[in-house]
């Protein structure tokens, strides 16, 4: 039996804001375990060791290099990094999925599984996943249900039904989902014992999907056939046609398939799971103090977050020393350009900041001062007028694009590493401690030839400083022009 790990990687950023942005969503960030990001960690859970197919990812075309980058990062070389040309929601990615893998087994078993939850449990959740796809290889589409630890209201429930004949006790038909109750309510369903949460984990007999699908959304499945039937590559990665993907509806697959099919089942699981869906979920998994609370991130290093008379509260930061007095019960989050404090009993309507913001023609909801490139990254370290300083850091044998501005001149002053630039039709090797200046209109192009990471200070100056002035060519990475505004 092949099983097929399909991670899906989109995200709007929203929930874990002002840590996560829309162009860096949670996926990417390190939550749970400072080592690695959670897509790293999902990437990881169902090795090729362990008898699982190599991963199949879809994601935002917006996060494929962050993709392929936490891809590296984990080691795990991917079947595919297949990339959505517009947002449709579920339904349609694990469709394409479905579709690209009965082609390679008709039989294929998929685990659809989110890309930004955390997981603490690796072998119970592989024991879980092999258990779940005997009962999918019976031409069942299971969903794994997480036991509730409390009357949470932030989840859907499943209300399971009887067990299935040849697994009594593991897996059982489900008989009704739930949406997210009120508090009384879920009080109900934790007493009743018959309720799970519904992790949005599934592992699915990928023709008995589309054979459902086809059945109550059929024109879901005729947008992917399309979408999958015109996909391109680019460089590493598979385009999907952009206009036949667009036709699909946006819809779930609990909506589309999981609520009106009679095949689905659900397998009770306990695994250290969460969705990690608010900033409250990540003090509830936190390892908190005497007083309950949890600090993260800068903060949970020693002397970085003092709180006097302070107790069940989340601090999570990224630059500076935090100090509170006489809080209870509350969610702070501080990153260079935003801070976020908020009751924790209302983290889950974060979103509506987000709105606000986007509302406002702000960019704090987009990206951080820190933007990433293919290339490595750069970050905004002071902006005045006339004048704007970044730091560059370049990854090993990455290069920018040749390019020109109209509007500004450069000074490169290299701190670390050696960087290769051309100017014109000059090249040269600048060192640590050297520097170089480009006149506004002059190509210029720079990489890093070394085995370690270059960094840059970039003292940009001149009349207008915006990445929209700027004519690009030889990009290596065939980036459209809005990708790097």
């Amino acid at each position: 039996m092949r099983i097929f790990p399909i991670i899906l990687s989109g995200g709007a950023g929203t929930r874990l804001w002002p840590l996560s942005r829309s162009l860096y969503p949670k996926q990417f960030l390190n939550l749970g375990n400072e080592e690695e990001s959670l897509l790293e960690a999902t990437l990881k859970r169902l090795p090729k060791e362990q008898g699982f197919d190599a991963p199949v990812i879809l994601c935002n075309h917006h996060h494929r290099f962050l993709v392929a980058h936490a891809a590296a990062s984990a080691g795990v070389e991917p079947a595919a990094m297949v990339l959505e040309p517009v947002a449709r929601n579920t339904a349609p990615a694990i469709a394409v999925a479905a579709l690209a893998m009965v082609k390679e087994d008709p039989n294929a078993i998929l685990v659809v599984m989110p890309s930004d939850h955390i997981i603490q449990d690796a072998k119970g959740f592989q024991h879980a996943v092999r258990k779940a796809a005997e009962v999918a290889s019976e031409g069942r589409l299971v969903l794994f249900g997480i036991p509730p630890e409390s009357p949470h209201t932030g989840y859907g429930y499943i209300h399971r039904g009887g067990a299935l004949k040849g697994f009594d006790e593991i897996a059982f038909s489900v008989d009704s989902f739930r949406e997210k109750p009120d508090e009384e309510t879920a009080k109900g369903y934790l007493a009743d014992g018959g309720y799970f949460w519904n992790s949005g984990i599934f592992v699915l007999h990928a023709k008995t999907f589309l054979d459902e699908l086809k059945g109550f959304n059929p024109e879901v499945v005729t947008a992917a056939e399309a979408a999958l039937d015109g996909a391109t590559p680019d460089l590493d990665f598979l385009r999907l046609g952009e206009e036949a993907f667009g036709e699909s509806p946006s819809i779930s697959i609990d909506y589309a398939v999981m609520e009106k099919t009679s095949k689905a089942a659900v397998l009770p699981v306990d695994i250290g799971w969460s969705d990690v869906g608010s900033w409250s979920s990540l003090w509830e998994i936190g390892k908190g103090d005497e007083q309950g609370n949890v600090t993260a991130g800068l903060a949970a290093q020693p002397g970085q977050a003092v709180m006097v008379d302070t107790k069940n509260t989340y601090v999570h930061s990224t630059r500076g020393l935090v100090a509170t007095i006489g809080l209870d019960n509350v969610v702070i989050v501080e990153t260079p350009d935003a801070l976020l404090v908020s009751d924790k009993a209302r983290s889950q309507d974060v979103g509506k900041i987000v709105q606000q913001l986007r509302a406002d023609g702000k960019t704090q909801h987009e990206q951080h001062l820190r933007n990433h490139r293919p290339w490595g990254f750069f970050e905004q370290l002071n902006i005045g007028d006339r004048f704007q300083v970044k730091l560059l850091h370049v990854n090993p044998g990455a290069e920018l694009s040749l390019q020109m501005h109209h509007h500004r001149s450069e000074h490169w002053v290299v701190v670390r590493g050696t960087a290769l630039v051309t100017i014109g039709e000059e090249k040269k090797f600048v060192r640590e401690n050297e520097s170089v200046y480009i006149v506004a209109t002059q190509w210029h192009q720079l990489a890093n030839p070394g085995k370690v990471p270059m960094e840059i200070i970039e003292v940009q100056l001149g009349s207008y400083l915006g990445e929209d002035d700027i004519m690009r060519k030889n990009d290596i990475y065939q980036r459209r022009d809005d990708e790097t505004k």
